[in-house]
């Protein structure tokens, strides 16, 4: 991807030097996929260590090639995904948050992996002092609508999908919205935060986007960070 936008070493690293690098979101979908498979808590968390050492390996090698501004973000909260809601759905009251009816024991493991990822930056601040390595806080950026979704506007609640084949949250593993069962779509996305179970509405990613470039949950403040002397150039990495 960088060669179509510069052609040799020192152009490349004076690209990179004025860009700001989006490394990730890397290790959603490995630990999605591993509650999907069934496997306990325990061995998703056992998936942490390798996830991390990606995202970090990741970030020193877009730094060796001439990144000066890195943005890492950390987990969205796993415990209010729609399609995780749905798998694990009991009738264990304690089980569930009573204000967002998120389900807890997951959205602490997202909180602890984002505590680990952001030691790892820490470690890496120190290793390259002059790199400004940002820290997206995508786990309360999107708390905002599961806290309070008529606030934002999200009517029909944060936690059922418009797009799906039905069920409590209109999601069913194996009817997927835009399979031939999965006909409950509802007329205004607009209203919901979840699309189809596993993806937000537009209205949703634009309320996280939104947040972020103000400031609100990236640490150091990304507005700080994007002076006018920053081009604008935004690269996306991933892994």
């Amino acid at each position: 991807m960088l060669s179509s936008h510069c052609k040799f070493p020192s152009e490349c690293k004076e690209f990179l030097q004025n860009s700001l690098i989006l490394v990730g979101e890397i290790g959603g979908n490995d630990f999605i996929y591993g509650f999907f498979g069934n496997n306990t808590k325990e061995k998703v968390e056992s998936y942490v260590p390798a996830v991390i050492n990606s995202i970090s390996s990741t970030i020193q090698e877009v730094i060796e090639f001439g990144a000066s501004r890195v943005v890492v973000p950390g987990s969205m909260p796993l415990g209010c995904s729609t399609a995780l809601l749905t798998i694990f759905m009991d009738s264990d009251k304690e089980d569930y948050d009573p204000i967002t009816g998120c389900i807890n024991w997951l959205n602490q493991f997202s909180k602890n992996y984002n505590k680990l990822l952001q030691m790892e930056l820490h470690l890496l601040r120190q290793l390259h002092p002059s790199v400004t390595i940002i820290y997206a806080d995508y786990y309360n950026a999107a708390m905002q609508f599961y806290l309070s979704p008529n606030t934002y506007g999200f009517t029909k609640g944060a936690l059922v999908a418009c797009c799906g084949a039905g069920g409590p949250y209109n999601y069913k593993l194996f009817e997927l919205c835009g399979d031939p069962t999965a006909r409950n779509i509802c007329s205004d996305p607009s209203i919901y935060a979840s699309w189809d179970g596993m993806h937000f509405t537009e209205a949703a990613y634009k309320l996280i986007a939104t947040s972020l470039l103000e400031g609100n949950f990236t640490f150091p403040p990304l507005p700080k960070i994007c002076s006018t002397s920053l081009s604008p150039n935004v690269n996306h990495s991933d892994s």
